[in-house]
């Protein structure tokens, strides 16, 4: 509650996603699933079902190359047939990884976009059990 009574609320949220080349990246983007909803100044507003990111014709290495992106999908299996079948590597020269069930219970694949923004695209693995230190565990350790 803010100081006036109401409640804070949001409706989206969403990245502005450099783009080294705008013309070639909304293509690649279009290609990896995306719909491109709307563009204008410089800036394109790409969505798949709820989730969106603004794709802006600008270009700064540093940012580029350590952006991360995560995109949670129900079928991760068809996203990754998917890049297979589009052949955005080959097509693009972007890098793809193998699907890899990770140890935090997220199974995925990266995708590094034509401006080297790095998209992990995955789903939670069915039947995962965490492991390691929760929220609690060190007061059930006695940790301090």
């Amino acid at each position: 509650m803010t100081s006036l009574g109401t409640t804070l609320r949001a409706t989206e949220i969403k990245a502005f996603v450099p783009a080294r080349d705008f013309a070639l990246s909304q293509r690649f983007y279009a290609d990896l699933g995306f719909e491109k909803r709307s563009e204008g100044g410089g800036v394109a507003y790409f969505q798949v079902d709820g989730c969106a990111f603004l794709l802006q014709d600008f270009h700064v290495p540093a940012l580029a190359d350590n952006l991360v992106m995560h995109l949670l999908v129900p079928s991760v299996d068809a996203w990754y047939a998917h890049v297979q079948t589009q052949d955005l590597a080959g097509r693009y020269g972007v890098r793809v990884t193998p699907l890899v069930a990770q140890p935090w219970g997220i199974t995925e694949f990266v995708v590094i976009d034509p401006a080297g923004v790095c998209w992990h695209i995955g789903q939670n693995t069915p039947g995962f059990v965490p492991q390691g230190r929760l929220p609690g565990a060190a007061e059930e350790a006695d940790l301090p």
